[in-house]
């Protein structure tokens, strides 16, 4: 069963403008014990509960520890993150391969137009990996929104990153709850497709109450400013100032316009020698660029503009051959894509499964640049497009791992090494 905890105790923390005393948590869902606990996840649009300890990917799990799990690719994680909770659970996800929403539970009994802490613990479960070089890593959008879907609180966790060892970190936001008191809605999503890199763990979601601070005492101070302009005011003499001033103005003015000329002139002499020196190489590198810019692609074809095209790798490549091998990441499920060469069609339709979709490339001074598009012709059974891509270079080899859909094709780029 999920446990609220309601307690009372105060911290000292500043937040949003406003000096609060933060109580302990007012309402703290910490998942529970055992394998029976009362599930209060409310997505069920891409991901299924699982009672297993390493859950495949579209799945979570209320674990109170995780071990071997996909051959050593999770970390040994021996408990949860509650202090002194023994077996304890928290929610282990593994990301489903579609991105958006993977947690939303009602929050009830908060108080009307009072401010709030939210907070929650996570980390990445995964172990840093050669198989996973270039992973897909969870990036998380944590969000509270009242009875009317307007927003009330939006942080964001950015890519929550690989540890060697368990690693847990809290995400915290300030937010005021709306004057109706109605009950709001917790939501959290993953903007990444799952893939290698994307699975991690939430527990010790938290909602503390600011109770403000009075801060009234730090008027007095405005007293001595307020007598320190009057006395200067009144013994700053006018009359007497202009007349030096004048004087000394038009001295001045003759003086150091006939001795300022001469250092002048030299300081602009020795100036243009390093000028001229530092326009060379500024011409140089103009030259470079330019034949950078050798490469013109031909005009895209309208698959390549009426979608998306994010960037998903770039290389930096001596010059060669570079073999491409495209398998299906994960189970075969019918997967079909299209791959472009510099928006020039190389493949047409092709169905990604064990056996490689291959090409090659050459990277010379005459073709310095190279743009990979592939693209989604079908989902197969289980949505998104995803791939693997092997990249071999010489005596190198690079994995990358594509997810392209309907919406949106995936880029990587090769240039060459300068």
């Amino acid at each position: 069963m999920i446990v609220l905890l309601f307690t009372l105790a105060t911290v000292a923390l500043h937040a949003q403008q406003v000096k609060c005393n933060f109580n302990k948590p007012f309402i703290t869902i910490h998942f529970g014990k055992g394998d029976n606990v009362q599930d209060l996840n409310g997505t069920n649009y891409n991901y299924t509960r699982v009672q297993n300890y390493c859950p495949q990917d579209g799945h979570y799990s209320y674990l109170s520890r995780t071990s071997d799990c996909f051959g050593g690719d999770w970390l040994t994680i021996p408990e949860d993150h509650t202090p002194g909770d023994v077996d304890g659970n928290m929610m282990v996800i593994n990301a489903s391969y579609r991105s958006g929403k993977f947690f939303n539970t009602p929050i009830k009994g908060l108080k009307p137009n009072t401010i709030y802490e939210f907070g929650v613990w996570m980390m990445n479960v995964c172990l840093p990996s050669d198989k996973c070089p270039y992973p897909l890593l969870p990036d998380l959008t944590l969000r509270l929104q009242d009875a009317e879907g307007k927003i009330v609180m939006q942080i964001g966790t950015g890519e929550i990153k690989r540890y060697e060892s368990p690693s847990w970190k809290q995400y915290r936001g300030i937010f005021t709850t709306p004057e109706t008191g109605q009950e709001i809605m917790l939501t959290m999503l993953n903007a990444n497709p799952g893939g290698c890199g994307n699975d991690f763990a939430i527990d010790d979601i938290t909602f503390r109450e600011c109770i403000k601070v009075n801060t009234v005492a730090a008027k007095p101070k405005a007293n001595p400013p307020a007598t320190k302009p009057a006395t200067t005011t009144t013994t700053t003499v006018k009359p007497p100032v202009p007349k030096p001033t004048t004087t000394q103005k038009s001295t001045a003015a003759t003086k150091p316009a006939a001795k300022k000329p001469a250092p002048a002139v030299t300081q602009k002499q020795a100036e243009s020698k390093p000028i001229a020196k530092t326009e060379t190489p500024a011409r140089n590198t103009e030259s470079v660029t330019a034949k950078k810019q050798i490469t013109v692609l031909p005009p895209a074809p309208k698959i390549l503009t009426t979608r998306s095209n994010p960037l998903v790798k770039q290389f930096e490549m001596d010059a060669g051959e570079i073999q491409v091998d495209l398998y299906d990441n994960g189970q075969i499920d019918g997967d079909t894509v299209s791959i472009y060469h510099n928006n020039t069609l190389i493949v047409s339709k092709a169905r990604l499964s064990q056996q490689p979709i291959s090409f090659k490339i050459n990277v010379d001074a005459d073709k310095p640049h190279h743009e990979i598009v592939m693209v989604a012709e079908n989902l197969g059974s289980i949505p998104p497009n995803t791939s693997v891509m092997i990249v071999r270079a010489g005596d190198k080899k690079y994995e990358v791992f594509i997810s392209s859909s309907e919406e949106k094709n995936a880029k990587v780029v090769f240039n060459l090494r300068q």
